[in-house]
């Protein structure tokens, strides 16, 4: 059985551990409120530009090149993780989803052409000796709209000409603190978005056709933004409950080795009794 001092250094070691986790699931509660209110100020916003565009499709020319459909000869997939660990299983499972795409893909005959958001995806890509197209690190805990601009004008602009034939989006979909659901969607060619039912008509200007035309890049920039904003909520909420669980354990921990410290002191105290009363016996004789 360990000694005193040793138990006692272990308890000091994990209170100040527990310390920790608790400061960052403070942290990461504060940081999920925001992200929260972003992402959920958002999905209104996303939601009605689909509904425009919807409202357009069936009005213009739809000739554009991200309706294109193409035969598939190489997809280009982007996977959205984090720069930094300890929030539980959110990196594994959008890599696992992510793993399992590829594997989908090349089972097909099909090339791969893999774009990694988030240092944990990058680092894991590279240590499985697969080659990244691209990669971003840096933007978990602030991410801005001009980031989701600079990585869709990448994809349209690759997809446009002709790199890959199809783009997927890999990613965490916020539900709740406690759930986040990895969401696997197409992003390129564009659906055929159906219109929906008749609603408010609207005058266009300068034509129907322009504004087409010019929301559809924006849409793209739309729904990146919207993926890393779930991402990042998702992100934080994992990293809440993953140092909840931490905090829990440590508290579990302590009250084993404060347990575990009295009986040590309880066996010395009886052990010293029992040399006293030894030796107590010796003078008598």
């Amino acid at each position: 059985m360990p000694g005193l001092k040793q138990i006692k250094r272990k308890i000091v070691s994990v209170k100040s551990t527990k310390q920790i986790t608790k400061a960052m699931k403070m942290v990461a509660a504060a940081k999920l409120r925001k992200s929260q209110t972003r992402m959920l100020e958002l999905r209104p916003y996303a939601h009605k530009m689909n509904s425009v565009v919807a409202t357009l499709t069936g009005v213009v020319d739809r000739g554009h090149p991200l309706f294109e459909v193409r035969p598939k000869h190489r997809v280009g997939i982007v996977v959205f993780t984090s720069d930094r660990g300890l929030c539980g299983a959110f990196n594994t499972n959008v890599m696992r989803a992510a793993t399992r795409l590829i594997r989908e893909i090349q089972s097909e005959g099909l090339e791969i052409s893999i774009n990694a958001i988030g240092k944990k995806g990058s680092d894991l890509f590279k240590r499985r000796g697969l080659a990244l197209r691209k990669s971003w690190t840096g933007l978990s805990g602030n991410i801005l709209y001009s980031n989701a601009q600079e990585i869709a004008k990448d994809i349209i602009e690759n997809y446009i000409n002709e790199e890959f034939d199809e783009v997927m989006l890999v990613y965490n979909e916020f539900r709740s603190a406690l759930v986040q659901r990895v969401s696997v969607t197409r992003l390129l060619p564009l659906f055929s978005i159906e219109a929906e039912e008749a609603g408010a008509e609207f005058l266009y200007e300068p034509s129907q056709q322009a504004i087409f035309d010019m929301l559809l890049p924006k849409n793209i920039e739309i729904q990146i933004f919207r993926a890393l904003l779930e991402s990042q909520a998702s992100e934080e909420a994992a990293r809440m409950t993953a140092m909840e669980n931490a905090t829990k354990a440590a508290n579990d921990m302590i009250a084993s080795l404060t347990s575990q410290y009295n009986k040590a002191r309880q066996a010395n105290i009886t052990k010293e009794l029992m040399d006293i009363v030894g030796g107590v016996e010796a003078l008598k004789q």
